[in-house]
């Protein structure tokens, strides 16, 4: 540390700690948010430079519902757009739900509908997984994905106000990531290999951190409308971690896909019916 003419600064070997900290935290958050975007969506993102610059993915899942939240807003202002320059709100909701999907590749609805095919097709807990890896779908996976997309569809048409229809996509999404990483922590792997045993069992407080960020834009949002939709968003990510366990032994990368499609859709069908 040195002084001169009345003041005081740190050499770059001797920063404040607190200064130190608040360093540290910026880079792992900023670290997470880019893998999770690399993870959750079609972002062009560069790679990390170096395999030790990327977070694991079990660190970064703090940052879906922000990753979730962006994905949602995006869709919510092509609702916006759409409504806006007179087309039926029917069909604008059909270009803010496409416009989700097309953000993440259709992650999510590719994992429903696998999750779907393997638990209505097959008889046993190894035949379902089998399935579940098949690249192809089945009737089931297409009607999973009909009944949803249809019901987010209905719903979103039904919200009422262009603000109110940006401000549930956006809170919708952020729920439904962070039920994701919930079912990661609290639930067993069904597999020894494949996505969900590879990226592992994340931090308690990382999946915490989550489930409050998503919290809070769900009630600073949609005040207490918001609070009802993330309870019911909750309870059926339950219900989907509970239905895995009993069909397959656990969870896989396509019942996270299954578990954030469930929740967002009852999150937006909560809204729809309460306010």
């Amino acid at each position: 540390m040195r002084t001169g003419q009345g003041q005081m600064r740190y050499d770059d070997g001797d920063e404040a700690p607190l200064q130190q900290a608040a360093y540290r935290a910026v880079r792992f958050w900023r670290g997470d948010l880019r893998a999770s975007l690399l993870f959750l969506t079609r972002v062009p993102l560069k790679a990390a430079r170096a395999e030790g610059d990327a977070p694991p993915l079990g660190r970064a899942v703090r940052a879906f519902p922000i990753v979730g939240a962006l994905i949602g807003l995006v869709g919510g202002i092509v609702y916006g757009i759409a409504a806006g320059i007179g087309l039926p709100d029917i069909v604008a909701a059909v270009l803010a739900v496409g416009a989700g999907a097309l953000i993440t590749g259709a992650l999510h609805e590719d994992g429903l509908a696998d999750m779907a095919d393997g638990f209505g097709g097959g008889s046993t807990p190894e035949r379902k997984l089998a399935i579940m890896r098949d690249s192809r779908i089945g009737a089931y996976g297409v009607i999973a994905l009909v009944v949803v997309l249809a019901a987010k569809v209905g719903a979103i048409s039904d919200l009422g106000s262009t603000g109110f229809v940006i401000a549930a996509m956006t809170a919708a999404a952020a729920a439904s990531r962070a039920a994701m990483p919930a079912v990661m922590l609290w639930a067993e792997p069904a597999r020894s290999d494949g996505l969900a045993a590879d990226a592992g069992r994340p931090p308690s407080t990382h999946v915490w951190t989550g489930l409050a960020l998503a919290a809070v834009l769900a009630v600073g949002l949609l005040t207490w409308s918001g609070l009802v939709a993330f309870i019911a968003a909750g309870l059926g990510t339950t219900a989907v971690a509970w239905l895995a366990e009993r069909q397959v032994g656990g969870h896989t990368g396509d019942v996270l896909g299954g578990v954030q499609q469930f929740s967002e859709v009852l999150f937006l069908l909560t809204l729809a019916a309460v306010r």
